[in-house]
């Protein structure tokens, strides 16, 4: 097809559209393609409806907090803190047309806990296609930040990849796992993106997400969790004052983690300091329903029984806590 130079883009970008819908909805005729395509442009704009072919940024699109919040609650077990303070920092910063700052989150605890599970229940609900989509970008320490000798290199990678991202979509999602293992250093590169600036050489970073996994400070966590249960407490009394400074102090001071003596911390640029609990024997037993359900199995007790009581529990004698979470769960129930 030629196209008359006079045509602006998006009239030429249409007409290759529809000349592409009527070849694929042979033998419709081309009269009845057109009528259609013309019908369906008063209802629908150009990017409405190229956006029900291909994936688009919609920043603005608002959250659903009730999905949300029911998705945290039905999948999320033992987690009471990071569920409240999730859904409400979530909900707050999505709600917000004009936030000032990029909302930062770091997500601490042992393994197993769930933390993975939650950031990917966060980037599902913030763009349809989870972890899959373009404006949602995973990087885990140990494969794409190896070489401690490469740290400014990776400083330099990681500014242009954020700078590049946030330029296509300002909703973007950034989820870094392994945060323990992080080289101390690194991070701070991305620093400027995380504070109080408008635009930072005509980009703003204000509605992007950031949010940070590390098992660092599982220690403080678990003895906090370990003295409610000796007093004779509920898990569920623990607030996150109990330990938000704590958590912030320890891992700042942490050599083992990547914000050892981080400026995002120095700076208050850390909106939530998340912590998960150590998981005890009843969720354990959660977790085995729930993976036998995704599974289309129907749930057997004895089943859920026997898987839990092959994982192993700590302190030694109270043997309260999973040592793994929920980490083995799907592994050990193959053998069923």
């Amino acid at each position: 097809m030629r196209l008359d130079p006079r045509l602006g883009g998006a009239a030429a970008l249409r007409l290759l559209l529809a000349a592409h819908v009527v070849a694929a909805f042979e033998p419709i005729t081309v009269g009845i393609a057109i009528g259609a395509a013309s019908a369906l442009t008063g209802y629908l704009s150009y990017k409405d409806l190229y956006c029900r072919f291909a994936e688009c940024c919609r920043s603005e699109r608002p959250l659903n907090a009730s999905a949300l919040k029911q998705d945290l609650e039905e999948k999320l077990f033992g987690q009471h803190l990071a569920t409240e303070v999730i859904l409400k920092a979530l909900t707050g910063f999505k709600n917000n047309k004009n936030p000032k700052k990029p909302l930062t989150l770091s997500l601490h605890g042992w393994a197993g806990t769930g933390k993975n599970f939650v950031s990917q229940i966060v980037a599902e609900n913030l763009h349809p296609k989870g972890l899959k989509s373009n404006f949602v970008h995973l990087f885990v320490s140990t494969l794409h930040f190896p070489h401690e000798q490469h740290i400014k290199l990776y400083q330099d990678q990681l500014q242009r990849w954020i700078r590049g991202n946030v330029s296509a979509c300002a909703g973007s999602v950034f989820i870094f796992d392994e945060m323990d293992k992080l080289h101390p250093g690194v991070i701070d590169a991305i620093k400027p993106f995380l504070d109080y600036y408008e635009q930072i050489d005509g980009v703003s970073y204000r509605k992007a997400i950031f949010i940070f996994l590390s098992n660092a400070g599982g220690d403080l966590i678990t003895k906090t969790a370990l003295d409610f249960w000796r007093a004779g407490r509920k898990r569920e009394d623990i607030q996150l004052k109990d330990l938000e400074a704590v958590l912030s102090v320890g891992v700042f001071n942490n050599k083992h983690s990547g914000l050892w003596h981080s400026g995002l911390i120095d700076r208050n640029l850390i909106d939530y300091f998340i912590p998960f609990l150590p998981l005890e024997y009843r969720h354990v037993k959660m977790c085995v329903r729930a993976e036998m359900k995704a599974r289309g199995s129907a749930v057997d007790e004895d089943v859920v029984t026997r898987v839990a009581e092959e994982m192993t529990f700590f302190p030694k004698d109270e043997k309260i806590y999973s040592d793994k979470g929920c980490k083995t769960v799907q592994s050990r129930l193959d053998f069923y």
